[in-house]
Protein backbone atom coordinates (compact mmCIF):
# COMPACT_ATOMS: atom_id res chain seq x y z
CA UNK A 1 0.00 0.00 0.00
CA UNK A 2 1.22 3.24 -1.11
CA UNK A 3 -0.49 6.89 -0.54
CA UNK A 4 0.81 10.53 -0.78
CA UNK A 5 1.51 12.54 2.19
CA UNK A 6 0.85 16.08 2.17
CA UNK A 7 1.41 18.84 4.76
CA UNK A 8 -0.97 21.46 6.14
CA UNK A 9 -0.71 23.31 8.93
CA UNK A 10 0.39 21.43 12.37
CA UNK A 11 0.22 17.78 10.32
CA UNK A 12 0.05 15.46 7.55
CA UNK A 13 -2.44 14.27 5.51
CA UNK A 14 -3.63 11.15 3.16
CA UNK A 15 -6.71 10.86 1.12
CA UNK A 16 -9.24 7.93 2.47
CA UNK A 17 -11.13 6.31 -0.51
CA UNK A 18 -14.51 5.12 1.51
CA UNK A 19 -17.70 3.42 0.45
CA UNK A 20 -19.52 2.29 -2.46
CA UNK A 21 -19.11 4.07 -4.55
CA UNK A 22 -16.10 5.77 -2.66
CA UNK A 23 -16.19 8.58 -1.02
CA UNK A 24 -11.98 10.37 -0.83
CA UNK A 25 -12.34 12.28 3.00
CA UNK A 26 -8.79 14.01 3.66
CA UNK A 27 -7.67 12.75 7.14
CA UNK A 28 -4.05 13.57 9.35
CA UNK A 29 -1.61 10.66 9.59
CA UNK A 30 -1.42 10.28 13.49
CA UNK A 31 0.87 7.05 14.91
CA UNK A 32 -0.21 8.16 18.22
CA UNK A 33 -3.84 6.59 18.11
CA UNK A 34 -6.07 3.43 16.92
CA UNK A 35 -8.85 5.06 15.75
CA UNK A 36 -9.33 6.25 12.46
CA UNK A 37 -12.20 8.59 12.19
CA UNK A 38 -13.90 10.86 9.52
CA UNK A 39 -16.55 13.73 9.67
CA UNK A 40 -19.81 12.22 8.71
CA UNK A 41 -23.03 14.70 7.50
CA UNK A 42 -21.98 17.58 5.31
CA UNK A 43 -24.41 19.72 7.46
CA UNK A 44 -24.49 18.46 10.40
CA UNK A 45 -20.75 17.97 11.40
CA UNK A 46 -20.00 20.13 13.67
CA UNK A 47 -16.70 21.30 14.84
CA UNK A 48 -15.95 23.55 18.12
CA UNK A 49 -13.72 25.90 18.83
CA UNK A 50 -12.55 25.35 14.95
CA UNK A 51 -11.80 28.92 13.78
CA UNK A 52 -8.51 28.74 13.82
CA UNK A 53 -8.06 26.54 10.98
CA UNK A 54 -11.48 28.25 8.98
CA UNK A 55 -9.02 29.68 6.20
CA UNK A 56 -6.78 26.58 5.77
CA UNK A 57 -7.76 26.05 2.41
CA UNK A 58 -6.54 21.81 2.18
CA UNK A 59 -8.33 21.57 5.57
CA UNK A 60 -11.76 23.02 4.32
CA UNK A 61 -11.96 21.10 1.19
CA UNK A 62 -11.72 17.95 3.25
CA UNK A 63 -15.18 16.99 2.98
CA UNK A 64 -17.54 14.97 5.06
CA UNK A 65 -18.68 11.10 4.66
CA UNK A 66 -21.99 10.31 3.54
CA UNK A 67 -23.38 6.79 4.57
CA UNK A 68 -26.68 7.34 2.88
CA UNK A 69 -24.84 7.62 -0.11
CA UNK A 70 -22.55 4.26 0.12
CA UNK A 71 -24.49 1.13 -0.57
CA UNK A 72 -22.34 -1.03 1.67
CA UNK A 73 -22.04 1.26 4.88
CA UNK A 74 -23.29 -0.61 8.17
CA UNK A 75 -23.42 0.52 11.48
CA UNK A 76 -20.90 -1.94 13.90
CA UNK A 77 -22.37 -4.76 16.09
CA UNK A 78 -21.79 -4.32 20.20
CA UNK A 79 -20.63 -7.58 19.74
CA UNK A 80 -17.64 -6.67 17.40
CA UNK A 81 -14.57 -6.66 19.81
CA UNK A 82 -13.75 -3.24 17.77
CA UNK A 83 -17.01 -1.92 19.58
CA UNK A 84 -15.50 -3.77 22.99
CA UNK A 85 -12.17 -1.51 22.65
CA UNK A 86 -13.46 1.57 21.92
CA UNK A 87 -15.26 1.22 25.14
CA UNK A 88 -12.86 -0.30 27.34
CA UNK A 89 -10.63 2.57 28.20
CA UNK A 90 -11.06 4.19 31.47
CA UNK A 91 -12.19 7.82 29.30
CA UNK A 92 -14.54 9.76 31.34
CA UNK A 93 -16.35 10.75 28.30
CA UNK A 94 -17.66 7.68 26.88
CA UNK A 95 -20.53 7.24 26.90
CA UNK A 96 -20.83 3.83 28.21
CA UNK A 97 -19.19 5.36 30.96
CA UNK A 98 -21.62 8.02 31.56
CA UNK A 99 -24.26 5.93 31.44
CA UNK A 100 -23.09 3.55 34.32
CA UNK A 101 -22.96 0.70 31.54
CA UNK A 102 -20.86 -2.52 32.58
CA UNK A 103 -18.05 -3.80 30.29
CA UNK A 104 -19.51 -6.82 30.12
CA UNK A 105 -23.02 -6.56 28.47
CA UNK A 106 -20.57 -5.21 25.44
CA UNK A 107 -18.99 -8.87 26.04
CA UNK A 108 -22.00 -10.75 25.95
CA UNK A 109 -21.82 -12.63 22.02
CA UNK A 110 -25.09 -12.61 22.11
CA UNK A 111 -25.81 -8.85 22.44
CA UNK A 112 -27.05 -7.86 18.55
CA UNK A 113 -27.81 -4.31 19.06
CA UNK A 114 -25.57 -1.78 16.95
CA UNK A 115 -22.61 -0.56 19.43
CA UNK A 116 -23.30 2.49 21.22
CA UNK A 117 -21.95 5.96 20.49
CA UNK A 118 -18.54 6.36 21.65
CA UNK A 119 -16.37 9.42 23.02
CA UNK A 120 -12.69 9.53 21.88
CA UNK A 121 -10.00 11.62 23.58
CA UNK A 122 -6.68 13.60 22.71
CA UNK A 123 -4.22 15.62 24.38
CA UNK A 124 -6.65 19.37 23.26
CA UNK A 125 -9.77 17.44 21.49
CA UNK A 126 -12.57 15.06 21.74
CA UNK A 127 -14.75 13.46 18.71
CA UNK A 128 -17.94 12.08 19.36
CA UNK A 129 -19.48 9.18 16.77
CA UNK A 130 -20.56 5.55 15.97
CA UNK A 131 -18.46 2.93 14.87
CA UNK A 132 -19.57 2.20 11.37
CA UNK A 133 -18.25 -0.71 8.52
CA UNK A 134 -17.88 0.03 4.72
CA UNK A 135 -15.20 -0.47 2.02
CA UNK A 136 -12.18 0.87 2.14
CA UNK A 137 -9.93 1.51 -1.12
CA UNK A 138 -6.33 1.42 -0.56
CA UNK A 139 -3.50 1.69 -3.59
CA UNK A 140 -0.80 -0.97 -4.23
CA UNK A 141 2.74 0.39 -4.97
CA UNK A 142 1.57 1.12 -8.73
CA UNK A 143 -1.36 3.97 -8.47
CA UNK A 144 -3.25 2.07 -11.59
CA UNK A 145 -3.69 -0.73 -9.12
CA UNK A 146 -5.89 -0.88 -6.08
CA UNK A 147 -7.44 -2.97 -3.23
CA UNK A 148 -10.62 -2.98 -1.78
CA UNK A 149 -11.01 -4.09 2.27
CA UNK A 150 -14.32 -4.95 2.94
CA UNK A 151 -16.01 -3.82 6.16
CA UNK A 152 -13.08 -1.53 7.28
CA UNK A 153 -13.96 -0.39 11.27
CA UNK A 154 -14.02 3.43 11.66
CA UNK A 155 -15.57 5.89 13.51
CA UNK A 156 -18.39 8.37 11.97
CA UNK A 157 -18.10 11.49 13.74
CA UNK A 158 -21.04 14.19 14.36
CA UNK A 159 -18.98 16.35 16.50
CA UNK A 160 -15.70 17.56 17.79
CA UNK A 161 -13.63 19.62 20.16
CA UNK A 162 -10.68 21.13 18.27
CA UNK A 163 -10.67 18.27 15.71
CA UNK A 164 -11.04 19.98 12.07
CA UNK A 165 -11.10 16.60 10.48
CA UNK A 166 -10.55 13.18 10.66
CA UNK A 167 -8.01 10.75 11.27
CA UNK A 168 -5.76 7.76 10.19
CA UNK A 169 -4.79 6.17 13.92
CA UNK A 170 -1.62 4.06 12.92
CA UNK A 171 -0.79 2.87 16.68
CA UNK A 172 -0.42 -1.09 17.71
CA UNK A 173 -4.11 -1.51 18.76
CA UNK A 174 -6.51 -3.91 17.05
CA UNK A 175 -8.79 -0.36 15.71
CA UNK A 176 -5.52 1.23 13.67
CA UNK A 177 -5.53 1.30 9.99
CA UNK A 178 -2.12 -1.40 9.88
CA UNK A 179 -3.96 -3.41 12.15
CA UNK A 180 -6.85 -3.90 10.46
CA UNK A 181 -4.91 -4.32 6.70
CA UNK A 182 -2.96 -6.49 8.49
CA UNK A 183 0.72 -5.01 8.21
CA UNK A 184 0.83 -4.67 11.58
CA UNK A 185 3.57 -7.33 12.06
CA UNK A 186 5.02 -5.94 8.95
CA UNK A 187 5.64 -2.23 9.20
CA UNK A 188 5.11 1.10 7.29
CA UNK A 189 7.54 4.21 6.50
CA UNK A 190 7.15 7.95 6.06
CA UNK A 191 9.43 11.25 4.98
CA UNK A 192 7.52 13.66 6.20
CA UNK A 193 7.87 17.38 4.12
CA UNK A 194 9.73 20.25 5.56
CA UNK A 195 7.48 23.11 6.70
CA UNK A 196 7.69 25.72 3.98
CA UNK A 197 5.70 22.96 1.94
CA UNK A 198 2.83 23.37 4.03
CA UNK A 199 -0.60 23.64 2.32
CA UNK A 200 1.15 23.05 -1.20
CA UNK A 201 -1.03 20.76 -2.96
CA UNK A 202 1.38 19.40 -5.81
CA UNK A 203 4.03 18.17 -3.68
CA UNK A 204 3.59 15.37 -1.60
CA UNK A 205 6.14 12.53 -0.43
CA UNK A 206 4.97 8.75 0.07
CA UNK A 207 3.39 6.67 2.80
CA UNK A 208 4.48 3.05 2.57
CA UNK A 209 2.53 0.59 4.23
CA UNK A 210 3.64 -3.54 4.04
CA UNK A 211 6.75 -5.69 3.04
CA UNK A 212 8.06 -2.90 0.78
CA UNK A 213 8.40 -0.36 3.30
CA UNK A 214 11.11 -2.72 5.48
CA UNK A 215 12.76 -4.30 3.08
CA UNK A 216 16.67 -3.08 1.71
CA UNK A 217 17.14 -0.79 4.93
CA UNK A 218 20.33 -1.76 5.37
CA UNK A 219 21.38 1.99 4.64
CA UNK A 220 19.60 3.03 7.79
CA UNK A 221 20.27 2.95 11.70
CA UNK A 222 17.99 0.91 13.53
CA UNK A 223 16.69 1.39 17.40
CA UNK A 224 14.44 -0.98 19.60
CA UNK A 225 11.20 -1.14 19.96
CA UNK A 226 10.60 -0.52 23.67
CA UNK A 227 7.45 -1.93 25.25
CA UNK A 228 5.63 -0.26 28.26
CA UNK A 229 4.33 -3.32 30.68
CA UNK A 230 1.24 -1.89 31.99
CA UNK A 231 0.40 1.70 30.63
CA UNK A 232 -0.04 2.82 26.94
CA UNK A 233 0.79 -0.54 24.54
CA UNK A 234 -0.35 0.67 21.52
CA UNK A 235 2.62 3.81 21.24
CA UNK A 236 5.68 3.24 19.55
CA UNK A 237 8.28 3.84 22.37
CA UNK A 238 12.05 4.44 21.84
CA UNK A 239 15.14 4.96 24.36
CA UNK A 240 16.43 8.79 24.53
CA UNK A 241 20.18 8.16 25.55
CA UNK A 242 21.28 11.65 25.18
CA UNK A 243 20.98 15.26 23.19
CA UNK A 244 24.22 16.74 21.80
CA UNK A 245 24.11 20.73 20.82
CA UNK A 246 26.96 21.48 18.69
CA UNK A 247 29.72 19.04 20.96
CA UNK A 248 28.07 19.67 24.23
CA UNK A 249 26.25 17.07 25.18
CA UNK A 250 23.63 16.23 28.27
CA UNK A 251 22.22 12.92 29.55
CA UNK A 252 18.57 13.31 29.94
CA UNK A 253 17.00 10.94 33.18
CA UNK A 254 16.39 7.56 33.18
CA UNK A 255 12.80 7.63 32.41
CA UNK A 256 13.16 8.81 28.90
CA UNK A 257 15.08 5.26 28.55
CA UNK A 258 13.01 2.53 30.39
CA UNK A 259 10.35 2.16 32.83
CA UNK A 260 9.09 2.17 35.88
CA UNK A 261 7.31 -0.81 38.04
CA UNK A 262 4.08 1.47 36.94
CA UNK A 263 5.45 1.42 32.93
CA UNK A 264 5.85 4.97 33.24
CA UNK A 265 8.40 6.33 31.08
CA UNK A 266 10.15 5.87 27.80
CA UNK A 267 10.13 8.35 24.48
CA UNK A 268 6.88 7.87 22.23
CA UNK A 269 7.23 8.67 18.11
CA UNK A 270 4.14 10.42 17.37
CA UNK A 271 3.16 12.14 13.86
CA UNK A 272 0.13 13.45 15.68
CA UNK A 273 2.26 15.89 18.06
CA UNK A 274 3.69 18.84 16.40
CA UNK A 275 6.75 19.38 18.57
CA UNK A 276 9.37 17.69 20.81
CA UNK A 277 8.67 17.52 24.41
CA UNK A 278 11.05 16.67 26.94
CA UNK A 279 10.25 16.47 30.39
CA UNK A 280 11.87 19.06 33.54
CA UNK A 281 14.64 19.27 34.46
CA UNK A 282 15.99 18.33 31.06
CA UNK A 283 14.77 20.52 29.45
CA UNK A 284 15.76 23.47 31.31
CA UNK A 285 19.43 22.16 30.97
CA UNK A 286 18.97 21.82 27.37
CA UNK A 287 17.64 25.63 26.95
CA UNK A 288 20.37 26.10 29.13
CA UNK A 289 23.02 24.50 26.99
CA UNK A 290 21.49 26.64 24.01
CA UNK A 291 21.69 30.02 25.76
CA UNK A 292 25.83 29.46 26.46
CA UNK A 293 26.48 28.72 22.85
CA UNK A 294 24.17 30.88 20.93
CA UNK A 295 25.36 34.53 20.94
CA UNK A 296 22.52 36.62 18.98
CA UNK A 297 19.85 38.58 21.47
CA UNK A 298 16.63 37.08 22.84
CA UNK A 299 13.56 38.03 20.89
CA UNK A 300 11.94 38.25 24.10
CA UNK A 301 8.78 39.78 22.57
CA UNK A 302 8.35 36.71 20.88
CA UNK A 303 8.52 34.61 23.26
CA UNK A 304 5.74 36.11 24.78
CA UNK A 305 3.39 36.07 21.61
CA UNK A 306 4.14 32.50 20.46
CA UNK A 307 4.40 30.71 23.88
CA UNK A 308 8.32 29.02 22.87
CA UNK A 309 11.01 29.42 25.78
CA UNK A 310 13.56 30.74 23.55
CA UNK A 311 13.56 32.81 20.85
CA UNK A 312 16.51 34.66 18.82
CA UNK A 313 17.14 37.72 16.48
CA UNK A 314 18.95 36.19 13.80
CA UNK A 315 20.50 38.18 11.06
CA UNK A 316 19.62 37.42 7.38
CA UNK A 317 21.05 38.76 4.30
CA UNK A 318 18.64 39.85 1.60
CA UNK A 319 15.76 39.59 4.21
CA UNK A 320 15.90 35.78 3.76
CA UNK A 321 14.05 34.17 5.70
CA UNK A 322 16.01 31.66 6.79
CA UNK A 323 18.72 33.74 8.13
CA UNK A 324 22.11 32.26 9.08
CA UNK A 325 21.17 29.25 9.85
CA UNK A 326 24.88 28.21 9.67
CA UNK A 327 25.57 29.95 12.87
CA UNK A 328 22.85 28.25 14.81
CA UNK A 329 24.12 24.85 16.69
CA UNK A 330 23.76 21.62 15.77
CA UNK A 331 20.76 19.56 17.48
CA UNK A 332 21.62 15.59 17.59
CA UNK A 333 19.26 12.70 19.45
CA UNK A 334 21.00 9.77 20.46
CA UNK A 335 18.88 7.00 20.74
CA UNK A 336 19.46 3.11 22.21
CA UNK A 337 21.62 0.97 19.98
CA UNK A 338 24.21 3.60 19.07
CA UNK A 339 21.82 5.36 16.61
CA UNK A 340 22.01 9.37 15.92
CA UNK A 341 19.76 11.52 14.10
CA UNK A 342 21.71 14.95 13.97
CA UNK A 343 18.22 17.32 12.64
CA UNK A 344 18.44 19.27 9.58
CA UNK A 345 18.79 22.92 10.52
CA UNK A 346 15.09 23.70 9.93
CA UNK A 347 14.01 20.82 12.59
CA UNK A 348 15.30 22.74 15.57
CA UNK A 349 14.97 26.31 15.15
CA UNK A 350 12.05 28.00 12.41
CA UNK A 351 11.49 32.03 11.59
CA UNK A 352 7.91 32.87 13.71
CA UNK A 353 7.30 35.41 10.85
CA UNK A 354 8.83 37.50 7.28
CA UNK A 355 12.08 38.90 7.70
CA UNK A 356 12.58 42.79 8.85
CA UNK A 357 15.04 45.25 9.13
CA UNK A 358 17.65 42.44 7.44
CA UNK A 359 16.83 40.36 11.00
CA UNK A 360 14.38 37.15 11.81
CA UNK A 361 13.25 36.03 15.18
CA UNK A 362 13.61 32.35 15.38
CA UNK A 363 12.07 30.05 18.38
CA UNK A 364 12.90 26.74 18.91
CA UNK A 365 10.29 24.21 18.71
CA UNK A 366 11.01 22.02 21.43
CA UNK A 367 8.60 22.09 24.21
CA UNK A 368 8.27 21.33 28.08
CA UNK A 369 6.29 17.63 29.36
CA UNK A 370 3.41 19.61 30.85
CA UNK A 371 3.06 18.67 34.50
CA UNK A 372 -0.22 16.40 34.00
CA UNK A 373 1.91 14.66 31.17
CA UNK A 374 5.05 13.74 33.45
CA UNK A 375 2.75 12.18 36.45
CA UNK A 376 2.34 9.33 34.18
CA UNK A 377 2.36 7.64 31.01
CA UNK A 378 5.39 8.43 28.51
CA UNK A 379 8.13 10.58 29.75
CA UNK A 380 8.82 12.46 26.20
CA UNK A 381 7.50 12.73 22.75
CA UNK A 382 9.13 12.82 19.72
CA UNK A 383 7.17 15.16 17.33
CA UNK A 384 6.68 15.53 13.26
CA UNK A 385 8.14 18.74 13.37
CA UNK A 386 11.73 16.86 14.13
CA UNK A 387 11.03 14.18 11.69
CA UNK A 388 10.97 16.78 8.59
CA UNK A 389 13.15 15.42 6.12
CA UNK A 390 13.91 12.00 7.99
CA UNK A 391 13.20 8.97 6.18
CA UNK A 392 11.44 6.85 9.40
CA UNK A 393 11.01 2.91 9.14
CA UNK A 394 8.63 1.29 11.59
CA UNK A 395 9.62 -1.98 11.45
CA UNK A 396 6.93 -4.24 13.31
CA UNK A 397 7.97 -7.48 12.21
CA UNK A 398 11.80 -7.30 13.87
CA UNK A 399 10.43 -4.23 16.62
CA UNK A 400 12.45 -1.55 15.43
CA UNK A 401 12.55 2.13 14.10
CA UNK A 402 15.14 3.40 11.72
CA UNK A 403 15.88 6.70 11.05
CA UNK A 404 17.44 7.85 8.00
CA UNK A 405 18.59 12.19 6.97
CA UNK A 406 16.53 12.58 3.41
CA UNK A 407 15.21 15.17 0.84
CA UNK A 408 11.28 14.47 1.28
CA UNK A 409 10.73 16.64 -1.55
CA UNK A 410 12.59 14.25 -3.77
CA UNK A 411 12.15 10.99 -2.14
CA UNK A 412 11.33 8.69 -5.28
CA UNK A 413 7.77 7.40 -5.31
CA UNK A 414 6.83 3.71 -4.99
Amino acid sequence: MTEPLKEVRDGYIISLNLGTPPQIIQVYLDTGSDLTWVPCGNLSFDCIDCNDYKNNKLLTASISFSPSHSSSSLRDSCSSPFCTDIHSSDNSFDTCTIAGCSLTTLLRSTCYRPCPPFAYTYGEGVVAGTLTRDTLRVHATTNSISRDIPRFCFGCVGSTYREPIGIAGFGKGPLSLPSQLGFLHKGFSHCFLPFKYANNPNISSPLVVGDLAISSKEYMQFTPMLKSPIMYPNYYYIGLEAVTVGNVSTAPQVTLREFDSFGNGGMIIDSGTTYTHLPEPFYSQLLSILESVINYPRATEVEERSGFDLCYRIPCKSNNILGDEDELPLISFHFLNNVSITLPQGNSFYAMGAPSNYSVAKCLLFQSMDDDDESDGPAGVFGSFQQQNVEVVYDLDKERIGFQVADCANFPAL
